[in-house]
């Protein structure tokens, strides 16, 4: 699955998280996270996650020590997580568009 978030960031952050430690990385394919990207407009991050299920990983790595060390190093710079509606809220957004479902849609019904 890929899901879409949504964050806002203190100063520093860039820099901060130019890459993520190594035993996160392990974690996360651990848990079934196969990509993470992140980008920027202004102090706001849109973040693309590729994973095999986005509530499975989340609740795995809750109390991981990987997470809890890279929450603790990032935490600081990032502001907060907004929902589809722009309201606080770690949730995945509201998928709009999919050029790639669209396409499909059309193959599969070439009337």
């Amino acid at each position: 699955m890929r899901i879409a978030l949504h964050s806002t960031v203190r100063e520093g952050y860039i820099e901060q998280h130019a890459s993520i430690p190594e035993d996160l990385v392990d974690t996360f394919a651990r848990v079934g996270i196969h990509n993470w990207t992140i980008w920027r407009s202004g102090e706001h991050m849109f973040h693309l996650v590729e994973c095999d299920d986005w509530d499975a990983a989340m609740a795995a790595i809750e109390e991981d020590p990987a997470n809890l060390r890279w929450q603790a190093t990032i935490g600081p710079y990032v502001e907060l997580y907004r929902d589809s509606d722009g309201e606080p809220g770690f949730v995945p957004l509201a998928e709009v568009y999919d050029l790639r479902r669209q396409r499909a849609a059309r193959a599969a019904d070439p009337a």
